[in-house]
């Protein structure tokens, strides 16, 4: 598999689920699909809110991944094998604690408003 192809079938796919999550964001408390930590489950207003800013923070960080993978597909001397799963990887990574985070900020343990 070429560079690029893998760029594609890693950074772009989460790329592209990023956007359709983006647009299509869960609208109730479920077990299958959103943001689902036991805080957010808590009440619908901490749902939405960490569902929101999990969304925007995944297509921004996710954007970014794919873009910096496909400038190294196209850039680099040696084969590429792990670093497009690192971005990946890293992308949920860096949602997710900032998520935690405004959330923390946001919201107190028992799951009121600050």
């Amino acid at each position: 598999m070429n560079a690029t192809t893998y760029v594609l079938t890693t950074n772009g796919l989460l790329f592209l689920l990023s956007i359709i999550y983006w647009k299509f964001p869960p609208k109730k408390i479920n077990n299958w699909y959103g943001y689902r930590t036991h805080k957010t489950m808590l009440h619908q207003k901490i749902w939405d809110f960490a569902n929101a800013i999990f969304a925007k923070n995944l297509l921004i960080y996710a954007g970014i991944s794919f873009l910096g993978a496909l400038v190294f597909a196209k850039f680099a001397t040696v084969v590429i094998s792990w670093q497009p799963m690192a971005l990946v990887f890293l992308t949920i990574v860096v949602c997710i604690i900032k998520t935690e985070k405004a959330l923390k900020d946001s919201f107190t343990e028992e799951g009121k408003k600050k």
